[in-house]
């Protein structure tokens, strides 16, 4: 049975430092386990699951489509750390601007996602309808300098997501508690960026997850299925840069805590 201190010796044995963790069981009704799950890492693409998930609740009441078309712009033009088919003039289906945000975290999907949604209401459903308190969209996301041009941002605030919302919001979707989660869970599913946790699986492990990353935070975090069949949303949030060295430190802090799942 894994507890905080295994937890805690594991990241400290990996450098994986300062951390905010959680691993909720999804079987049963055990406790999850956590390390300061509130504390205020700057959430970078993990951002985008819960504004996906506040355009799904709205494609649910009706107001929006998955199948509607969506423009890209100039305006919401940022690198992307893959290639994208998102380029000004191109016109999808909301479904796919989603999917792009979400397996191949695309920053030029996510800005659309904010026009389309409403910063200001995207956070009123993350806190309101999901109960992700510690949840708010700000600024729209730049994938280089220099940062996008949006006018839309007061020029104080900074967007946030934290650890314990993450993993809040993951343990919904996987229980399938919002709106159109068995999509959400596919795109997870089919993540584009796996050199992080999923490099410390064993083999028949199934990781539905997202990652995130800036030169201040590495992170990643999702729903596991083990190859024995049972399941866990784990998150890990870190205050260390993501270059190469750092996000390899997440595959054996896996390998270290895998044998207690």
């Amino acid at each position: 049975m894994l507890t905080r201190p295994i937890l805690e010796q594991a990241a400290r044995a990996c450098g994986l430092s300062p951390l905010s963790a959680v691993l909720t069981p999804l079987d049963g009704s055990p406790e999850p386990v956590q390390i300061d799950p509130k504390r205020s890492f700057y959430p970078a693409s993990m951002l985008k699951v819960p504004l996906a998930a506040a355009a799904l609740s709205l494609v649910q009441a009706g107001e929006l489509s998955l199948r509607e078309r969506v423009e890209v712009t100039p305006q919401n033009m940022t690198a992307n750390d893959a290639e994208s088919p998102l380029v000004p003039g191109y016109r999808g289906e909301l479904a796919v601007i989603i999917e792009r945000a979400i397996t191949h975290s695309d920053n030029v999907a996510t800005n659309l996602l904010f026009d389309i949604c409403g910063r200001e209401r995207a956070t009123g459903i993350a806190r309101n309808a999901f109960g992700l308190q510690s949840t708010a969209f700000h600024r729209k996301l730049s994938g280089a300098e220099p940062l996008i041009a949006d006018p839309g941002w007061d020029g104080r605030h900074r967007n946030q997501h934290s650890c314990g919302d993450c993993a809040r919001l993951l343990t919904m979707i996987a229980r399938h508690g919002i709106p159109h989660a068995r999509l959400l869970l596919k795109f997870l599913g089919r993540q584009h960026f796996n050199d992080k946790l999923s490099e410390g699986l064993q083999h028949g492990d199934v990781f539905a997850h997202k990652t995130g990353d800036t030169e201040e935070v590495t992170h990643d975090g999702g729903i596991l299925t083990t190859a024995q069949g049972r399941r866990y949303v784990l998150v890990v949030y870190t205050g260390l840069r993501s270059t190469k060295e750092n996000n390899a430190r997440f595959a054996p802090f896996m390998r270290a805590i895998r044998g207690y799942l």
